[in-house]
């Protein structure tokens, strides 16, 4: 434990991407196999569900400290982070009394099974380990029980590290950490162990993903170089067949196989060892259906048959990774296209945005919108809303298909969000090291003569920005409501937002998708913002 604390603490002193892989690289070579196994689980963003209530460690520290919970809560709204709060409120433990837990036996013979116990044996448990460690490995324990631990690397950095500290490549270490595995000893060997060829048959790719774009003309080049397709709105996925049996996996590594049964029926006429890259999207009537009906699908890990006759699905291909048992990635995208449409759509790519399919209905292949130019090409990005997708993906024709997000071959051209002025009119704290300012704001509309709130966001803002909307709000609360306070309508920002639909469950009878700030309109006052008409204009504009 105190070497994954010490790791916490190094990592969070540098901000030098160099720094960081070293400190990683030397981690990986000096921690035990079993412990560097839930290093790497904790550094990629995984998280043991949640064990014990975070007010019920809060309970326990005030005990141990004789903290009235009004100290406690100004405290934490000082430190900003849990976590932080109780490693500093619980009684010092002297250096001679601390031990030396292994991060491994920690999470599995501590930690894990407390989730069984009872709200007493929990206590004494965590309590136990409270006295036997330093207030820096407190603070990590207590960031892993609540599900709050965040090491400041990207799992780019961590396949890097990995790399390095083991002689593999990073595609090889990239795809061995896909999928679903657990943190053992056992794993962590495997993982840096040279390659032997073997693949577990579920296992997917490391996605590719691309930049965003604002001019193509100006940055790509010669027009003949690229391919040019629709950017789908839906769920970028990868469908596996391997060895007879069929995966879908999402792109946060998910195994969704269970919620999309028709691709997983479509998918059983492929030739084991294919795996395709693609957008599970719902389709009717042939066309794609908005988004709002897909969620109703995500959500759902048992489908009815209502559900599936409302929102049905397919998958959209765009790639292909595997054929016959056969890495295809490092090939061109031109040749990958090739075997793609030779496997699913030969000859059939004559419906734009749509497209035939002959080995089955439910698996397509993304289509080519065509263009002689990049004048042509803008004029059909502007027809995306009309079509229902975000716009456009240009990829080098020669490209192969990479790792993560790489500048250079793949870009995402999309369309400009809606947005419309709306003003503050509640607002509460947020959390982490924002736990102790006003940042997470809901915005309303006028309708009536009255506003009506339509969106809530919390990014978009700069540091000094929040700063001055947090003293407003603290200065004009009108009424609290648990943690949200309203606020005297004086504020106007302008809301970006990539999607809208009609609501029942929203009291503005309107949800909008993906809502951000894109700035703060100080040169414009509450009766300048828009109405509730605005946004039902663009319900008119999506067809709804």
């Amino acid at each position: 434990m105190n070497r994954f604390s010490q790791l916490f603490v190094s990592l969070d002193e540098t901000n030098k991407t160099s720094e960081k892989t070293n400190i990683l690289r030397d981690y990986f070579e000096n921690a035990p196999p079993a412990d560097a196994a839930w290093g790497v689980y904790f550094l990629t963003g995984r998280k043991i569900r949640q064990l014990i209530p975070r007010a019920r460690l809060a309970e326990w520290t005030m005990e141990l400290s004789g903290i009235a919970p009004w100290m406690f809560q100004e405290c934490y709204d000082s430190v900003g982070d849990l976590g932080e709060t109780l490693a500093l409120l619980l009684p010092p433990v002297p250096s001679s009394a601390t031990i030396d837990i292994p991060l491994s036996q920690l999470v599995e013979e501590r930690l894990l099974p407390l989730r069984d116990s009872t709200p007493e044996e929990q206590r004494a448990g965590i309590v136990d380990l409270w006295m036997k460690l330093s207030e820096r490995g407190r603070f990590v324990l207590n960031k892993i029980i609540n599900g709050s631990l965040r090491l400041g690397v990207s799992q780019q950095l961590v396949i890097n590290a990995l790399a390095k500290s083991s002689g593999l490549d990073e595609a090889s270490v990239a795809h061995r950490l896909m999928g679903e595995w657990k943190p053992t000893e056992e794993f962590f060997i495997a993982l840096v162990h040279e390659d032997t060829g073997d693949t577990e048959s579920s296992k997917p790719y490391p996605f590719f993903l691309s930049y965003p774009l604002e001019n193509p003309s100006e940055t790509l080049g010669d027009f003949s170089d690229w391919y040019a397709e629709w950017k789908w709105d839906g769920i970028r996925a990868q469908l596996v067949k391997r060895d007879g049996q069929v995966f879908i996996w999402s792109r946060g590594e998910e195994l969704v196989t269970e919620r999309f049964p028709e691709i997983t029926d479509a998918a059983e006429c492929l030739p084991n060892g294919t795996v395709l890259d693609g957008e599970i999207l719902a389709w009717k009537d042939a066309e794609v259906l908005p988004f709002h009906d897909l969620q109703t699908r995500i959500t759902r890990k048992t489908v009815s048959k209502k559900l599936l006759a409302d929102a049905p699905v397919i998958f959209m291909c765009f790639d292909l990774l595997e054929l016959n048992g056969e890495d295809k990635r490092a090939e061109s995208l031109a040749d990958r296209r090739r075997l793609l449409t030779g496997l699913l759509t030969p000859g059939a790519l004559d419906e734009t945005p749509s497209c035939r399919a002959q080995l089955n209905p439910v698996l397509r292949v993304s289509p080519l919108t065509g263009g002689t130019s990049w004048t042509e090409l803008a004029a059909m990005r502007e027809t995306s809303r009309a079509l229902k997708v975000e716009g456009l993906m240009l990829k080098r024709a020669i490209s192969k298909y990479g790792v993560g997000r790489r500048k250079g071959d793949w870009w995402k051209w999309k369309i400009d969000p809606y947005s419309v002025d709306a003003v503050l009119i509640s607002a509460q704290k947020g959390s982490g090291k924002r736990a102790s300012l006003y940042t997470d704001y809901t915005f309303g509309v006028w309708r009536d003569g009255k506003l009506v709130s339509v969106a809530k966001a919390y990014s978009g803002l700069t540091d000094a920005e929040i700063r001055q909307v947090d003293a407003f709000v603290r200065k004009n609360t009108l009424e609290k409501f648990g943690p949200v306070r309203t606020v005297k309508p004086e504020l106007v920002f302008e809301i970006a937002f990539e999607g809208i639909q009609a609501s029942t469950r929203h009291k503005s009878g309107v949800a909008v998708r993906f809502p951000r700030i894109l700035r703060w309109r100080t040169d414009k006052t509450i009766q300048d913002a828009d109405s509730i008409d605005a946004l039902t204009a663009l319900l008119d504009n999506e067809g709804k």
